[in-house]
């Protein structure tokens, strides 16, 4: 079907429903998909990341899944490293990838060749942050963030807490701004890329998200969160402060009621879709299709194969 390999991006907001489309498209252009997920790269952060099982992976190779000790930690540097590593390998053996997920900054670090040198990345200066952000607000951050990296700032949303619990860590760490080490823009994308965001109008997609948390717990969410607390390298680690384990872990310390919980972690979900929205909203390379305008999941995966093909022969 394709003259030649061009990586396909499928992004957009939690709960979209981007792991079932990118399935489809893969079982039909003969791809791999490839993660971007910084919270299922976990091993045993399954439920409340929403990692695919493997019955919903339908027989795809899916990788960057479980490659991560949360005790050990893991940094977008070796995140690109290793997607770059499964891209090519996948391209090797004459196949398409297919690189998936709402971890915009993770994604970005791949296509746009984020400079990221070793001694940026300080788990515990980001859980410190974290907390933070919790206890005091985010406003608190985003007014240090001003007075140490205006320029960060600047190009910052201030209600995007990824971002600007990033961009400290960062100065926290070596002292410099973010922009020291960023390259965005001064040399070409490391990889020719198709980026294709799935949305939906905002009222259905919060609905959506809601009906996720609710069966998470159904699912077991808390067993999986009071397990991982189990271990104390866990319960002290970063990834214990992803969206869906921070929430329910407060609630296990007896913090909170199950039910403040709950409605924190759908607020924050919320909250964490409108963020993942902005950020692709500033890129012109971008796609969008509203899943909605399209009869049935089959036509929207013909649309995007279409899409991908027609970038692809417009390249050549």
């Amino acid at each position: 079907m394709f003259e030649k390999n061009r990586l396909l991006v499928l992004t957009g907001p939690t709960a979209v429903g981007k792991t079932d489309i990118a399935v489809k498209v893969a079982t039909v252009t003969n791809a791999e998909i490839i993660s971007a997920d910084s919270i299922q790269i976990y091993k045993g952060f399954d439920i409340g990341s929403a990692k695919p099982s493997e019955e919903e992976r339908e027989g795809i190779p899916h990788h960057l899944l479980d490659v991560a000790d949360p005790c050990e930690g893991f940094s977008v540097a070796r995140y690109k490293d290793m997607a770059e590593a499964a891209i090519r390998d996948i391209w090797s053996r004459s196949k398409q990838a297919v690189l998936t997920g709402g971890t915009g900054l993770y994604i970005s670090a791949v296509i746009d060749g984020f400079s990221f040198p070793e001694g940026t990345d300080n788990p515990a200066v980001k859980i410190a942050l974290e907390k933070t952000a919790d206890q005091e607000g985010l406003a608190v951050l985003y007014k240090q963030l001003e007075r140490v990296d205006s320029a960060s700032a600047s190009r910052i949303h201030h209600n995007d807490r990824r971002r600007i619990i990033r961009a400290l860590e960062v100065y926290k760490t070596t002292g410099r701004p973010l922009s020291h080490f960023k390259r965005r823009g001064n040399e070409p994308p490391r990889f020719d890329a198709v980026i294709i965001a799935l949305t939906m109008p905002r009222e259905l997609l919060y609905r959506k998200i809601e009906a996720r948390v609710e069966a998470q717990i159904e699912a077991g969410l808390i067993d999986e969160v009071q397990q991982l607390m189990s271990r104390a390298c866990v319960r002290d680690s970063l990834a214990m402060q992803g969206l869906g384990y921070k929430e329910i872990a407060a609630y296990i310390d007896g913090r909170c009621s199950l039910e403040e919980a709950i409605a924190t972690l759908k607020r924050d979900t919320r909250r964490y879709a409108k963020r993942q929205l902005s950020w692709w909203q500033r890129d012109s390379r971008v796609h969008w299709l509203d899943i909605c305008e399209f009869c049935d999941k089959e036509a929207l995966v013909r649309h995007i194969i279409d899409l991908w093909h027609a970038e692809i022969k417009k390249g050549n």
